[in-house]
């Protein structure tokens, strides 16, 4: 039987709250106060992937909010709307809903891609802005068709998810294993512990999020070759005007480091590349206290460094 969204109801020093935000329902977990830092998870996680900034970033005088993206977790599961454009268009609605005009943005993987986005689209919105293991979505696409036996080898699960019903299937299978397998693959040895990985499992296993999970993949996948892609990449080459940090996992087997240190050629103001030994695709949740200090060090930076 698959769970139903109260698996993500996870207690902690917290709160678990119901904001709605363009006529979309978003699953919010909130702590702290003081200047807003979003907090967007990747794939296949959910809000719970930030647990460790939920306690950090208040601890250093920020209020962190961390929220299930569209179709994930415990916000709404609508059939439409997984290109990052419209995510970026969820993002920014959130903010103003949370009482903001702007934040600072942390974005891990497909939220990452998603940060950039906000960056360009909706500039005003992000403060600072911060990615966590994503290349910058014109740099992972020139990386996917410029090298075979790089970047393309270590995201060749994706080309799978363009299939329609199969992918879901191998997904959530025999309790969603292979979120298991993905998790362990993607990162250094001795993570995730065998809890974690059955927490990102029975989140996966909610009724439509695995398919809906995978709509973000064939957006990116498909608009390649269609007008709303190529529309897309031609915005995205606008130069990034927010302070921005950038961190990675030097083992990071999802996203390559040189994959993503090349985004750099898309910020204008003051860039800092952070290659963080010892973490693989998950360095907030591996490495947490070497991310911690990093990310919050920044922060604390008024005048942040190229």
């Amino acid at each position: 039987m698959a769970p139903d969204e109260s698996v993500v109801q996870i207690e902690g020093p917290w709160q678990h709250r119901q904001v709605h935000a363009g006529g979309t329902r978003f699953h919010v977990v909130e702590a702290g106060d003081g200047p807003l830092v979003l907090l967007l998870h990747g794939f296949p996680q959910f809000w719970w992937t930030w647990r460790h900034q939920l306690e950090s970033l208040p601890a250093a005088g920020y209020r962190a909010v961390a929220v299930d993206l569209r179709g994930y977790g415990g916000s709404d599961k609508p059939p439409r709307g997984y290109d990052l454009p419209t995510l970026a268009g969820d993002a920014t609605g959130l903010i103003r809903a949370l009482g903001e005009t702007g934040a600072i943005v942390v974005g891990h993987d497909w939220g990452g891609l998603l940060a950039w986005t906000m960056a360009v689209l909706e500039p005003k919105s992000v403060y600072r802005l911060v990615t966590v293991s994503a290349a910058h979505p014109l740099r992972l696409r020139s990386a996917l068709l410029t090298e075979p036996f790089g970047q393309l080898r270590a995201s060749a699960h994706a080309l799978g998810y363009q299939l329609p019903l199969l992918p879901e299937h191998r997904l959530t299978r025999d309790g969603a294993s292979l979120v298991g397998r993905l998790l362990d693959r993607w990162s250094v040895p001795g993570w995730p512990d065998p809890e974690t990985a059955r927490t990102y499992r029975e989140a996966f296993r909610i009724p439509a999020v695995a398919h809906l999970a995978l709509e973000y993949h064939r957006w990116f996948g498909r608009s390649q070759f269609r007008p709303d892609g190529r529309r897309y990449a031609r915005t995205m080459r606008t130069q990034i005007e927010a302070p921005t940090l950038q961190l990675h996992g030097a083992l990071d087997r999802r996203v390559l480091p040189r994959t993503a240190q090349g985004s750099s050629r898309y910020v204008a103001a003051p860039y800092r590349w952070r290659l963080m030994e010892g973490a693989g695709h998950y360095p907030h949740e591996e490495v947490a206290e070497m991310f911690d200090a990093e990310l919050i060090g920044w922060l604390s930076d008024p005048e942040p460094d190229r």
